[in-house]
């Protein structure tokens, strides 16, 4: 049996080099694929494999003082999501432009998914914001969530602008990492009340399923594309092309071009692209 794990941890670590080599060999000796990234502040980590394997990736990192609290999100999954295993250094382990000083460890109030759903149930009125990228929105979120139109994690400074800094702001992403981040920075430019999802949508997802205030599914950056949490989870993303409802994305059909484009099953047996310049390109290329 194989499975996926997400995880992530904000703590100071003076020597991430040495971090990273430790990684790469624990995680190719246990014959794991996926992503590990390593700064001063912390780690990240997507790894995909067997479960006895992962079982042991998660016992040594629990022998470190650094990692023994490490928090795991278990999905179903394969070590061949992965196209191969990638383990490396980076100044940050979030990205915001233009870069700021600020101290990432001083996050807002960390609600857990009981808490989360509870405030929500109360305070319906509550801001609450998603911290990813649009074309993960699109094809899941929290009801009501004020979605921001960014493609990259790193320009979603412009969006806090248009929040109230006066009044709770409720943020969540994936596996908890970014809006953790972003609290603190929001906390850093005067934010007086911020909560971030602790855990993120993937643990939310597991206790809740579709019966709370998430609706759709879940984005991943693997092959699966996409996490449903239930048999009733809804498609609220729209194919661009006939206009029925999906959460399938398809990659642009121009070779060199990263863009996902979204289209239910009928459709992505079609070539498109996701612009006219893609298509005028390949046909000059051609």
């Amino acid at each position: 049996m194989q499975k996926i794990i997400l995880y992530y941890k904000f703590v100071p670590l003076p020597a991430p080099d040495m971090t990273m080599l430790w990684q790469r060999e624990l995680a190719r000796r246990l014959n794991l694929r996926g992503r590990v990234i390593i700064s001063q502040h912390g780690i990240n980590g997507t790894l995909g494999g067997e479960l006895d394997d992962l079982k042991i990736y998660v016992k040594e990192m629990n022998l470190t003082t650094e990692f023994k609290d490490v928090q795991y999100k278990w999905s179903d999954g394969s070590r061949e999501d992965f196209p191969k295993l990638s383990v490396k250094v980076r100044k940050e382990l979030v990205t915001l432009e233009p870069e700021e000083e600020f101290d990432v460890f001083d996050s807002g109030t960390a609600l857990k998914p009981a808490a989360w759903h509870k405030y929500l149930s109360e305070h319906p009125e509550a801001t609450v914001f998603d911290a990813r990228n649009q074309y993960e929105s699109d094809i899941g979120k929290f009801k009501g969530a004020i979605v921001p139109q960014i493609k990259t994690f790193k320009d979603v400074k412009k969006e806090l602008e248009k929040l109230p800094k006066d009044k709770p702001v409720l943020t969540y992403c994936t596996g908890d990492i970014r809006c953790e981040y972003l609290s603190a920075y929001m906390k850093h430019t005067g934010f007086q009340d911020v909560y971030h999802l602790d855990g993120g949508i993937v643990k939310y997802g597991q206790q809740f399923g579709d019966a709370g205030h998430w609706e759709g599914k879940c984005y991943v950056f693997d092959k699966r594309m996409s996490l449903p949490f239930s048999d009733q989870a809804s498609d609220i993303g729209t194919c661009v092309r006939c206009k029925t409802a999906t959460s399938h994305y398809e990659n642009c059909a121009r070779p060199d071009c990263n863009q996902q484009i979204l289209l239910c099953e009928n459709c992505a047996e079609q070539s498109l692209f996701c612009s006219e310049k893609c298509q005028e390109d390949v046909a000059v290329i051609s």
